[in-house]
């Protein structure tokens, strides 16, 4: 690890003139000043570590106070990015001497809340040093490994129960369509698909299959946002920030005894890895016969419990027509847009989802 900081030096302008920190004037200059302060003692090497990190934790508070105040559409991105160089100053703190692996881990952390907190700065450096942070880490030893693949393997024992599909409700399959078709025959209509065929390249299928020792390998000091709670209309869901392990550990291998999910949220592409999940979709056009919510908070939100529905509250559910799927390994689900969806997931399983516009 000797050669850590001269690897994330590397990254850096070459010199303090060459480091740029211009922002609005929504930015007290106050502040700007103690982020050149910052910026000086990166390049003159005369303070110790210990006090640069104290004055780049000065900046993260003053601005995670400020990304904090009110609804998060309504944060400056000028603020985001007082964040994100915040969390850069005070990796390199943690990082400019020998660092032990807790120094480490704590500098991969603040660098995944700057990704996630707030915007990109010089051409996404966070994210270049997280890369040389992740390669520095050792991980796990075999006998953790072994634990977990024990564990993993008893999960996995438990066959999963496969609801039966009706033909009448099936979500249709197609194997590799061309992009024309696709788009003429279901992007445009809004019809959903499920595509085959289209991720078989994947390492993730095939020459890297995930599982939970593997996601640890690559990504289990990584910090993701993690959604607590069945439903995020129930009065305990909520939303935390944790590492990959502590994921793992906590929500799938259920280590410390609990029963709560926790999950990831979906998009329009949804990607099937591993395991299997039950998909229903309902149509835009049948809003009203899903009853939502009637805050404006969670108007796109049913109020039904879709497989054990109350139909003496919500009559109408009855009526509404859906398409419905069970996604494997390698299927590949459109979701068009404004299309109620609801997910369970049969067994242990990770999905990849993509948004676009």
């Amino acid at each position: 690890m000797a050669s850590l900081w001269s690897k994330i030096s590397a990254v850096l302008p070459a010199s303090e003139a060459d480091f740029p920190l211009q922002f609005s004037d929504t930015v007290q200059q106050s502040v700007v000043e103690v982020l050149k302060w910052c910026r000086r003692q990166l390049y003159s090497g005369a303070t110790s570590p210990g006090q640069a990190a104290l004055n780049a934790q000065i900046v993260l508070d003053v601005s995670w106070e400020k990304l904090n105040m009110g609804t998060w559409r309504h944060v400056d991105k000028e603020w985001r990015r007082v964040y994100s160089y915040g969390c850069l100053f005070k990796v390199a703190a943690l990082c400019h001497e020998d660092p032990l692996v807790e120094r480490l881990l704590q500098a991969v952390r603040t660098c995944d809340l700057g990704l996630l907190m707030g915007a990109a700065i010089m051409d996404d450096i966070l994210q270049v040093i997280v890369r040389i942070l992740q390669s520095e880490i050792r991980r796990s030893g075999e006998e953790e490994h072994q634990r977990d693949r024990a564990e993993v393997k008893r999960i996995k024992t438990e066959s999963p129960h496969i609801p039966e599909i009706k033909d009448e409700c099936a979500v249709p399959r197609i194997k590799c369509p061309s992009l024309e078709t696709f788009k003429t025959s279901f992007l445009i209509p809004l019809r959903p698909v499920i595509l085959e065929g289209i991720i078989d390249h994947w390492p993730a299928l095939n020459k890297h299959p995930w599982s939970v020792e593997y996601l640890r390998s690559v990504a289990g000091c990584r910090t993701v946002p993690v959604e607590v709670g069945s439903r995020y209309t129930d009065e305990n869901w909520s939303q935390t920030l944790l590492t990959v392990d502590e994921f793992i550990d906590k929500y799938i291998l259920k280590k410390d005894g609990g029963n709560v999910s926790g999950y990831l949220a979906q998009h329009q592409l949804f990607e099937q890895v591993v395991g299997s999940k039950y998909i229903r979709l309902y149509s835009p056009e049948d809003t009203d016969r899903l009853y939502p919510h009637q805050s404006q908070l969670l108007h796109n939100t049913s109020q039904v419990e879709v497989e054990s529905p109350d139909f003496e509250r919500f009559p109408e559910f009855a009526v509404a027509p859906y398409l419905e799927c069970v996604l494997w390994p390698g299927d590949v689900l459109f979701i068009p847009v404004r299309h109620w969806h609801y997910v369970r997931s049969l067994e242990l399983s990770f999905s990849v989802s993509f948004w676009w516009s």
